[in-house]
């Protein structure tokens, strides 16, 4: 197998991390677009001694490492969101927001975190914990759930007053969302494709952002019908059965790059 072959099933999730490290999937393709530039220029430097994953986010972490973006945003192209969001960069350690996507949200353990970002693992274990601390102080949120399974409803919910957010409600159909949306217009949208009357919480949401702009992390076990390559993606998105963990760092990431939350 060849390494093209070998690295195209972890793209569409290198351009996740890319996406929600930037805050932006405009910015985030681009890193992920340089570095499999640099793989193609120079197959030989790539790291063969471990699995090709690891290789691929070694060699994207080069890369960022290298460009220091968060120093150099490009003239004329910083909404407000990323305006706000480089302000709260600047209150924090690049390195620990890179540490709990590592892990949190990409799914790596903090040894192979370590080897990412080139320290030992009680330091990404530090990095993670400084992170998680830091925006949970910058960030305060309402949040709306769609999700039909009452279960898994309550287990977000749990979630999301863990962090210190309210909850505006929980939907479980597409008409259901889009009402309760309008009536209590929530700061966050967490989302779930198939809803209880085979409805789409993708149409839910299109709704919902047709009226007022809201950052949306949907929660799914088909990713495969938002990660097309074809349409604007979501900058959020977690696969079911989910960590609690990782439904923790999208929703402080969410809230991060949103101008609407309130410092605490």
């Amino acid at each position: 197998m060849s390494l093209g072959q070998q690295l195209a099933p972890h793209l569409p999730f290198l351009r996740r991390y890319g996406r929600a490290l930037t805050g932006s999937q405009m910015q985030g393709d681009r890193y992920v677009r340089a570095t499999l530039e640099a793989i193609v220029a120079a197959p030989e430097e790539f790291p063969r001694d471990v699995d090709p994953r690891l290789g691929l986010y070694r060699t994207f972490q080069a890369i960022w490492n290298s460009a220091h973006i968060e120093d150099q945003p490009d003239a004329g192209s910083v909404d407000d969101s990323e305006a706000i969001a480089r302000a709260r960069l600047a209150r924090m350690s690049p390195l620990s927001r890179q540490a709990l996507l590592l892990t949190a949200m990409e799914g790596f353990t903090p040894e192979d975190a370590a080897y990412l970002i080139d320290a030992d693992t009680q330091r990404v274990e530090e990095l993670v914990n400084e992170a998680l601390g830091e925006i949970e102080k910058q960030t305060r949120a309402r949040v709306m759930i769609i999700e039909d399974e009452p279960i898994i409803a309550m287990d977000i919910e749990s979630i999301v007053r863990d962090l210190g957010h309210e909850l505006t409600g929980v939907a479980v159909t597409r008409d259901e969302a889009v009402a309760l949306a309008m009536e209590d217009r929530p700061g966050l949208v967490l989302a779930d494709i198939q809803l209880a009357d085979d409805s789409s919480g993708i149409d839910a949401v299109k709704d919902i952002l047709a009226e007022f702009n809201v950052p949306v992390i949907f929660i799914t076990a088909f990713p495969e019908r938002l990660l097309t390559g074809e349409r604007p993606e979501p900058t959020f998105l977690i696969t079911k059965p989910f960590q609690r963990s990782t439904v923790k760092a999208a929703i402080s990431q969410a809230l991060f790059f949103d101008q609407s939350t309130v410092p605490a």
